[in-house]
């Protein structure tokens, strides 16, 4: 989703956007087959944007007529944008997979202003969940992505791809041509099966050229554009997509790409070679790599985990300074850039961020029947805070609680997943170190649950699979809609407890599952806890004995 609504000339006009716009900003990884553990694709997505009602897509398979046309209707707005020549045949998504197990997710990096094409027909949205109903794997829904936006223009700002299906991963950039200029520019690099990346609305593919042929494919005016607008002088080897059509400033470094080293630097050493390129210290020093080969292989939680990181044991980390509170959080309000006797200030935006609309981890593996291999474990709101559900790329209904039946970005409802999962993140907030520990229990008890019983729901599948495939499907769907509902009802639960519990500041007596009672009956005697030690230190050091009590008078 985006994160600026156009070329970012300083840091702070970055930021300035960023409190102005919509604020979308997300996040992706990917890991090849031969860097996770159990041989799987994987791509993940933060979906992040205040104010976005999340959803899970659902497009069913069909066929259509020859001639038949297709609306297109803006992925951000819901406006109507005009139509297309339908495909005679369109094929089952669900969430951002589709039934070939073809998964795509994207972030924005604006670019140049003046790139941006307003009589484009499709949106960056668009695009995506056109080119998955149409679309067996990756390569083809580059193809389709890049032909589409020939045929009928590209209207967004710039946009990172990352497009994978049970074989490979592509990253693959996209920039307009400016009002009228139809088509697009676009560079699309594959990441090697033993190596992981990442983008994170900042442009991430530098001198392509220097890949083999048959792992890189781009426009062919892609370098003589940039030389006919004057942003390109060099030779065709040494041109950087990157540089021309998002150059680098402060805010791409320190609010972006910070995000991807810290994934990397998790996985892989020698990156604090990066370190000051990271914060935006060094914006001339050398580009992170594209891609990198991870010192241990990445199951599907860790991917997880990744899309919760808030810097933690790194300079950026935010639990010791003043902005954290008196409970220790690493969450910080809106706007990021802040004001204060007339000088700029910021926040740090990490990947775990309140502002995620949905989230999920894309999971996709070519040695099971499609219907069984391609699994997208989805949650909304902050991925810190919510467990991730398996939904199989085969489901031909999806959660209810997971779609716009049941509330909306204004109308809160119990049956929706994304309201129950906003209540509880929102009541952790202000006193995070005292709430999370449980909800942070809960969520990985859920997510190993769903681990745990993975194995056997997919054997069962395949046995069923051996005599009547449509009943292994019937079967996988019904699990996922079935998981997603038990983790609302459970998030239900965790919220009257949070609230019970820890009502007023005080906390209430809790044991093997029931609050205590006294012999009466009523609730035991809550427990006045106050603030955690490094609060009350840093009371004592700023106020310089102010709260002191004084020594007994003689």
């Amino acid at each position: 989703m985006q994160m600026t609504n156009h070329t970012l000339k300083t840091a702070f006009s970055l930021l300035l956007l960023l409190t102005t716009s919509a604020g979308y900003a997300c996040t992706n990884f990917i890991v090849g087959k031969k860097a996770s553990r159990d041989g799987s694709v994987i791509v993940s997505y933060n979906a992040d944007s205040y104010g976005c009602y999340g959803v899970m897509q659902h497009f069913p398979a069909a066929k259509h007529p020859k001639g038949a046309m297709r609306k297109v209707y803006d992925w951000e707005s819901d406006r109507y944008r005009g139509e297309i020549a339908e495909a005679l045949e369109t094929y089952g998504v669900v969430g951002n997979i589709n039934e070939y197990q073809v998964t795509i997710g994207e972030t924005t990096f604006g670019g140049r202003e003046e790139l941006v094409d307003s009589t484009g027909l499709l949106d960056y949205g668009s695009l995506i969940y056109i080119a998955l109903q149409r679309s067996k794997t990756a390569r083809e829904a580059i193809k389709v992505m890049t032909s589409l936006t020939d045929k009928y223009g590209y209207a967004s700002e710039g946009e990172t791809f990352s497009i994978a299906d049970p074989n490979e991963a592509w990253i693959l950039e996209m920039v307009g041509k400016g009002a009228g200029g139809h088509g697009a520019l676009w560079v699309a690099v594959r990441i090697p099966d033993d190596c992981i990346s990442g983008h994170a609305n900042q442009s991430r593919i530098h001198k392509f050229m220097q890949y083999p042929k048959d792992q890189c494919i781009y426009s062919k005016d892609i370098v003589s554009f940039a030389r006919k607008k004057g942003l390109y002088k060099g030779s065709d080897a040494d041109f950087d997509f990157a540089a021309t059509y998002c150059p680098l400033d402060f805010g791409g470094a320190r609010y972006c790409e910070a995000r991807v080293w810290a994934f990397y630097n998790h996985w892989a050493t020698g990156m604090d070679a990066y370190l000051d390129y990271a914060m935006g210290k060094n914006l001339k020093a050398e580009p992170m790599p594209l891609y990198i080969k991870p010192k241990t292989k990445l199951s599907v939680a860790d991917v997880q985990n990744a899309m919760r990181n808030q810097y933690e044991g790194t300079p950026m980390a935010m639990l010791s300074d003043p902005g954290a509170g008196a409970w220790q959080s690493p969450y910080r309000p809106r706007p990021l850039a802040w004001k204060y006797k007339g000088k700029d200030y910021f926040n740090e935006r990490p990947t775990g961020t309140q502002q995620t609309s949905f989230t999920f981890v894309a999971q996709m593996r070519n040695y099971l029947p499609r219907a069984i291999g391609g699994v997208i474990w989805f949650g909304h709101d902050d991925a810190n805070m919510v467990a991730y559900t398996p939904v199989y790329c085969c489901a031909t209904r999806v959660p209810d609680c997971y779609t716009k039946k049941y509330g909306d970005d204004v109308t809160f409802s119990l049956k929706s997943a994304f309201w129950v999962c906003n209540w509880v993140s929102n009541m952790v907030y202000p006193r995070y170190s005292q709430l999370f520990p449980d909800v942070k229990a809960e969520r990985d008890s859920l997510e190993h649950l769903y681990f745990d019983r993975q194995s056997l729901v997919e054997r069962q599948a395949q046995a069923l699979c051996q005599t009547d495939s449509s009943k292994a499907i019937d079967y996988l769907t019904n699990y996922s809609v079935k998981t997603a509902d038990e983790m609302l009802q459970d998030w239900i639960h965790l919220a009257e407890y949070l609230i019970v519990r820890y009502n007023d500041m005080v906390v209430k007596p809790y044991s093997h599952g029931h609050f205590l009672r006294t012999p009466e009956g009523l609730g035991a005697p809550v427990k006045a806890t106050g603030f955690p030690d490094a609060t009350r230190e840093q009371i004592i050091r700023q106020t310089n004995g102010k709260f002191a009590v004084p020594a007994p008078q003689k």
